[in-house]
C-alpha cells in the first residue's frame, strides 16, 4: 500500500496547505520576511519567453554559481549535521519517549480523543474508540500514532487513517515544533496547537475519505 499511503499523504497536505493559510491563527501573520521588509512578488514572476522549467534551471545555475567550493559545501553540511544530531536528537528522544510513556500509562490522550469519536463513527471508521486516543497524541510525535495503534486497532483501514493523519499533521514538539519554537519564527506554542488540530480536522476527511477508496 506504499503508493497509494504516499499519494493520500501528499493529497492531503496539499489540500491543507490550500485551506489553512485562509484561517487562524496563520492568516494574521503579515505577509513580510523576518527583518520586516516585504517580499518581492515581481521577482518571481516567470518571463514571458521563458518556460518554467527553463527558468527555473537558470535559477537553479545562478544559485550554484555562488557556492564559494567544495570545500565549504562539506564543512557548512557536516557543522548542519552535527547540529542536528546533538540539538535535535536529544529532543526528539525525550519528547517521543515522554510521549509515549504518558499515552500507555495515562488516560490523559483518551479524554482529549473523545470529542473526535463521533467524526470517525461519522467517517464510518472501525475501532472509532480506539482510534480516537491516537488523534491528538501525534503533537507529541509523529510515531507514536501508529506504535500505539499496532497494538490496540486490528482493523486495517483505521491503521491506514491514523498512519497517514499522524504524518500529515505535520506539527509535532519532537522535531518541527521545537525547531520552529527555537527560531524566529514569530509562532507560539498555542498556535502550533492550533495549526495541529486545524489540520487535523481538514485532513482526516480527506484521509478516510481515501481509505475507503483502497479497502
Amino acid at each position: 500500500y506504499f503508493v497509494p499511503f504516499y499519494a493520500t499523504i501528499c493529497l492531503s497536505g496539499i489540500i491543507a496547505a490550500m485551506i489553512i493559510q485562509f484561517l487562524p491563527p496563520l492568516s494574521y501573520k503579515k505577509d513580510t520576511y523576518i527583518d520586516g521588509s516585504k517580499p518581492d512578488l515581481d521577482s518571481e514572476l516567470i518571463p514571458e519567453s521563458m518556460s518554467a522549467a527553463k527558468y527555473g534551471y537558470l535559477l537553479a545555475l545562478e544559485r550554484a554559481s555562488k557556492v564559494k567550493g567544495v570545500k565549504s559545501t562539506v564543512t557548512e553540511g557536516l557543522q548542519n549535521s552535527l547540529d542536528m544530531m546533538f540539538g535535535v536528537l536529544p529532543v526528539i528522544m525525550a519528547v517521543g519517549t515522554m510521549g509515549l510513556i504518558i499515552a500507555e500509562t495515562t488516560p490523559l490522550f483518551a479524554w482529549l480523543g473523545i470529542p473526535f469519536v463521533p467524526l470517525l463513527n461519522l467517517l464510518n471508521l472501525p475501532e472509532a474508540q480506539a482510534a480516537a486516543e491516537t488523534v491528538l497524541v501525534g503533537f507529541t510525535d509523529m510515531y507514536v500514532p501508529s506504535i500505539i495503534a499496532a497494538s490496540t486497532i486490528e482493523s486495517d483501514i483505521t491503521k491506514f487513517v491514523i498512519a497517514a493523519l499522524s504524518i500529515s499533521q505535520l506539527i509535532f514538539m519532537s522535531e518541527t515544533g521545537s525547531v520552529i519554537l527555537s527560531s524566529k519564527i514569530p509562532v507560539n506554542i498555542i498556535e502550533l496547537m492550533a495549526i495541529f488540530i486545524l489540520r487535523t480536522l481538514v485532513t482526516l476527511p480527506v484521509i478516510a475519505l481515501c481509505a475507503h477508496m483502497i479497502f
